[in-house]
């Protein structure tokens, strides 16, 4: 059974999701240089193994962790690696002002496609609220796209993969308990982490300097997509995607407090047109709830097909 439609509830949900992801992304930065890349993927999914499996315990819920859908969550892994890994590497190739601006797109990319893949049925408020939230990732990271490089095609192809990744969650929410999903994606990007960090015959072990970095970004992951996931149980991808446009004036504010990077007049209208989009979408999807307009979108043919297997 699903669960039911709360779309204020769902962005709720997504503000601790933003909150999580934020706190990932400043610890990340203080130990860079430290570990590489996979590393950090690799010691943050282990420690999320441990997390999901405490807190699957703590619930009584260990023995809703089944291999029944394990294809489903292999795929769904795969896709949100492969984005992970594309927007690392854009990083270093590219400013971080188009990384961001071309990462935001991921919301764009969901609605598009979330008919096609997940049945959506698309509104207009949706698609407003998706363009003006756009319209203000552009002020605030200002980019520029003169010249197309291998680091910009990485960014972009990264936000792709980002989209079709929550896509395929909402999918294994449908039936798919929580703690399971989670287990699954902490234990098999932990597989792709370490591999691909030790390819090199190298692998830094934690230190007491990082550890606590490490853990923050454990437990920050795994809160992180615990909200998304719970956001995604409760309202539709194309909803709950451009919340997370939320995320890029909050980086910047921060930035701004942190780091010494400076406030703009273009950074204050950009954060008030994504503020704006996502009361926009909220209110909209608000009234719907409460007059039962929104129905939960039919099964595909090819979705019925991946449950039977």
């Amino acid at each position: 059974m699903s669960a039911p439609y709360r779309p204020l509830h769902a962005a709720l949900w997504m503000t601790g999701s933003i909150a999580a992801f934020t706190a990932m992304a400043i610890a990340t930065r203080a130990i860079r240089g430290q570990h590489d890349t996979f590393e950090i993927l690799g010691w943050r999914s282990l420690i999320g193994v441990v997390l999901v499996l405490a807190l699957a315990a703590a619930s009584g819920r260990p023995g809703r962790v089944a291999t029944r859908r394990l294809p489903s969550h292999a795929l769904r892994n795969t896709v949100h690696f492969t984005g992970q890994a594309l927007w690392f590497w854009a990083l270093t190739q590219i400013p971080l002002a188009q990384v961001f601006a071309l990462e935001f797109t991921s919301p764009l990319w969901v609605i598009l496609l979330a008919p096609l893949f997940l049945g959506e049925r698309q509104t207009r408020a949706r698609l407003a609220a998706a363009a003006i939230g756009f319209s203000g990732i552009l002020l605030v990271a200002n980019p520029d796209f003169g010249h197309v490089e291998p680091g910009v095609l990485a960014a972009a192809g990264s936000a792709v993969f980002f989209a079709l990744s929550m896509m395929l969650t909402k999918r294994l929410t449908r039936g798919e308990d929580i703690f399971a999903i989670l287990f699954w994606m902490c234990l098999l990007q932990t597989g792709f982490g370490f591999a691909l960090a030790g390819a090199d015959g190298r692998l830094a072990m934690p230190t007491a300097a990082t550890l606590p970095w490490l853990a923050l970004i454990g437990l920050a992951g795994v809160t992180a997509h615990l909200c998304l996931t719970r956001a995604l149980q409760l309202a539709p991808a194309s909803f709950v995607g451009p919340i997370d446009f939320a995320r890029l004036p909050l980086i910047a504010l921060i930035g701004a407090a942190f780091y010494d990077e400076p406030l703009t007049l273009a950074l204050a209208a950009g954060a008030g047109m994504i503020l704006a989009a996502n009361w926009l979408s909220i209110r909209s999807e608000t009234r719907r709830a409460a007059k039962g307009l929104a129905a939960a979108p039919q099964e595909t043919a090819h979705e019925t097909v991946t449950r039977r297997h």
